[in-house]
């Protein structure tokens, strides 16, 4: 057998963390070298140890998972990173993809699934689930909100009126309106709340 697979596993639930640390401890050909809890914690760890692969929580304290794993890409742009989570919205899919995820596994998924995804990214490979890509099928070809058209969702999220919106954006309430149709067409919801119900479940917003 050759060297094991090192990893880093990155997660603010330390009890999260041990339960990896068993499964990762109970493979012949792989070793837990460290664990973080924030996005500053694992670019610190990273640097330190070189890990093969690192399992990247999306939630944690401070910076995002999606935060971490562009800081670590962008000074190891060969790092092999999977996405472990309980964040299924296809937004945070295409996110965590587009920042250079190899894998994204859902942490209700099969132990021997959340192997297969390690081996096959480390092999250097990348690698969804079926249930991920599904997900990101469902989407596929949708229309995405614009950088301004998210400003004015979060605002009405925070639950901010026209008026207030556009004195915030220092944009015409017409322009609000607009902005607001576009929304609800491109979600295909009801109406404005309905609009940030779908941008939160499918990971656009935070709650």
């Amino acid at each position: 057998m050759g060297r094991p697979v090192t990893f880093l596993v990155v997660d603010d639930h330390p009890v999260f963390r041990q339960g990896l640390a068993t499964i990762i401890g109970s493979q012949t050909d792989m070793v837990l070298v460290a664990q973080a809890g924030t996005a500053t914690e694992a670019m610190k760890e990273f640097r330190l140890h070189r890990p093969d692969v690192t399992l990247m929580d999306l939630r944690l304290p401070g910076a995002s998972g999606t935060d971490a794993l562009i800081a670590i890409r962008g000074e190891f742009p060969q790092a092999r990173v999977v996405v472990l989570t309980t964040s299924d919205g296809d937004a945070e899919v295409q996110r965590a993809l587009r920042a250079g995820a190899a894998g994204y596994i859902l942490k209700s998924s099969p132990q021997e699934e959340l192997l297969t995804v390690i081996r096959s990214v480390h092999a250097g490979k990348r690698y969804l689930p079926a249930e991920v890509a599904t997900l990101l099928a469902e989407h596929v070809g949708d229309d995405e909100l614009t950088a301004r058209e998210l400003d004015v969702l979060r605002l009405i999220r925070d639950g901010s009126k026209n008026k207030e919106i556009a004195a915030r954006l220092e944009i015409t309430e017409a322009t609000v309106n607009f902005h607001i149709k576009n929304i609800v067409c491109k979600l295909q919801a009801n109406d404005r709340t309905h609009a940030v119900m779908i941008a939160i479940r499918r990971g656009m917003l935070e709650v």
